[in-house]
């Protein structure tokens, strides 16, 4: 539980300040907006791409590093015992507290005082691996068959692999393999 607090914060924060930063001032999303309706939305977006997939800013207007931003919320997701896709809050965080032991060249993984289980670790990393794979994989033949960009390709490939539903507006153009591919 503290860890899906904790996380789940500290990407609602981050996301947050992210989306806000770099959306601003843009005209097409949050530029013509007060500054509280801008927090507002800027939370909003922080929060979507982890669990609904609702947007309530034209995430086709937006800066293509906040699109970015969005794609790793979305590669996240929620929490493990939740309806939201992705890779989920907790191997996200276990492989954090790997890769940080790795840095510190320590022998065993802890979070907090409890020590992680290597099968917990090597579930984590699999997780990550295949899914990552997916994603890689539906780019590559995307982008190869047909004409849309990398950040359109992208940010659809990883929604449909998220679950989340929000898109780069390709999807009604795409070629049926292209569609099914995504389903």
């Amino acid at each position: 539980s503290r860890i899906v607090l904790w996380s789940s914060f500290a990407l609602f924060i981050s996301g947050t300040l992210f989306i806000g930063a770099l959306e601003w001032n843009n005209p097409g999303t949050l530029g013509p907006l007060s500054p509280i309706d801008k927090i507002w939305d800027s939370m909003f977006a922080a929060v979507m791409p982890r669990t609904a997939g609702f947007n309530s800013i034209d995430i086709t207007q937006m800066n293509p590093a906040s699109w970015l931003g969005i794609e790793i919320l979305m590669f996240i997701g929620g929490a493990s015992a939740s309806t939201a896709g992705g890779i989920k809050l907790g191997t996200f965080v276990v492989l954090l507290f790997v890769v940080y032991t790795e840095i510190r060249g320590e022998a065993a993984v802890n979070i907090g005082n409890r020590r992680l289980p290597r099968s917990m670790q090597r579930q984590a990393l699999a997780i990550v691996t295949i899914t990552a794979s997916v994603v890689i994989g539906a780019v590559m033949l995307l982008r190869l068959t047909t004409s849309f960009s990398l950040d359109e390709i992208l940010f659809e490939v990883v929604s449909a692999t998220g679950t989340v539903g929000l898109s780069s507006g390709i999807t009604a153009d795409l070629p049926p393999h292209g569609k099914f591919l995504l389903a």
